[in-house]
C-alpha cells in the first residue's frame, strides 16, 4: 500500500495495486457504502470484459459495509482501490482518481456512478470515441440508442428542463444528460493549463460541473454517447442528492458553473 499526503489540490489518500498498469485509459468509480450495488456493478463489468479494456481504480470515500474488502475486489477485475483519507466528498474522490491517473500515465479517464444504475458495458464507446480525438465524451440516456429506466418524473424534469440547458448555455454546446457522471476525458484535457482540476475548490458536484462545461469554452471536442441508466422499480432511488438542501445545493453549483466562477484564476 501506498500513501498519498500533502500533494496540493488532492486529498490524503492510500492506493493498493491489485495489478500493474495494463491499458490505455482507466475507469474511475468513486464509492461509499455502495454494499451489494457496487459489488453487483463489478460482476457485470467482468462479464462484460471491461477490465481487459480499461483499468477498473475504485475510489473509496471511506466506506465501512465490508464491500471494499481486497481479495473480492481483486476477484472481480479490480486493478486498484484508491480510499480517501483526507478531507472532501465526491470531487475529492474524483481529483484523488483523476491525480492518480495522471501520475499513472493513462491517456483517457473514464468516470461512472458506483451504485449499479448505468451500463457499465458502455464502456466501449466512450473508449471508442477518445480514440477518434474527443476530449469530452458524456453519456446520455436521453439520445438515440439511450435508455432512461424507471425515471423518478421530478428527476427527469430538473434534467430535461433545467440542467441540461442551463449547462449547455454555459458550454456553448448542447448536453442532454448533464447530471449524469458516466463520462470520459481526455488527458489532454485534464492537463489543459486553462482547466486545473485539482483544486480544493472542487468538493462535492462542482467538478462535475465545472468539466461539463470547460471543454467546450476551450474549443475542445465534446459529444454524446447512448447509455442505460436504469432506477430499481420497488427499492428507494440510490443517490446522494436527497432533499431539499441536496437539490438546492445542486442549483447553487450549477448558476456559478454559468457564471464561469469554477475557470482558473488568471
Amino acid at each position: 500500500m501506498n500513501e498519498y499526503k500533502n500533494i496540493p489540490g488532492v486529498p490524503d489518500f492510500t492506493a493498493v495495486e491489485f495489478l500493474p498498469k495494463r491499458s490505455a485509459c482507466c475507469l474511475l468509480i468513486p464509492v461509499i457504502n455502495e454494499g451489494a450495488r457496487i459489488l453487483a456493478e463489478l460482476d457485470r463489468a467482468r462479464a462484460a470484459g471491461v477490465p481487459e479494456l480499461a483499468d477498473i481504480l475504485v475510489c473509496d470515500g471511506g466506506s465501512t459495509d465490508g464491500s471494499m474488502e481486497a481479495a473480492g475486489l481483486a476477484a472481480r477485475g479490480v486493478n486498484g482501490l484508491l480510499t480517501k483519507t483526507g478531507a472532501g466528498r465526491q470531487g475529492a474522490q474524483l481529483r484523488m482518481g483523476i491525480y492518480y491517473a495522471l501520475e499513472r500515465g493513462y491517456e483517457g479517464v473514464l468516470t461512472i456512478d458506483g451504485n449499479n444504475k448505468d451500463s457499465i458495458e458502455s464502456v466501449p464507446l466512450f473508449l471508442e470515441k477518445l480514440g477518434e480525438g474527443f476530449d469530452l465524451v458524456q453519456g446520455s440516456r436521453f439520445i438515440k440508442g439511450g435508455r432512461a429506466v424507471n425515471t423518478p418524473t421530478s428527476r427527469w424534469l430538473a434534467v430535461r428542463l433545467v440542467h441540461a440547458p442551463l449547462i449547455s448555455l454555459a458550454a456553448r454546446h448542447w448536453f442532454t444528460d448533464t447530471t449524469n457522471a458516466y463520462r470520459a476525458y481526455s488527458r489532454a484535457y485534464l492537463t489543459h493549463p486553462e482547466v486545473q482540476p485539482l483544486r480544493e475548490i472542487f468538493a462535492g458536484y462542482e467538478l462535475l460541473a465545472y468539466l461539463s462545461v470547460r471543454a467546450t469554452q476551450l474549443g475542445l471536442k465534446a459529444c454524446e454517447v447512448p447509455v442505460e441508466r436504469a432506477y430499481p422499480k420497488a427499492e428507494p432511488t440510490p443517490t446522494k442528492i436527497k432533499g431539499f438542501r441536496g437539490n438546492s445545493n445542486l442549483l447553487k453549483i450549477l448558476f456559478a458553473a454559468l457564471a464561469g466562477r469554477y475557470a482558473p484564476k488568471q
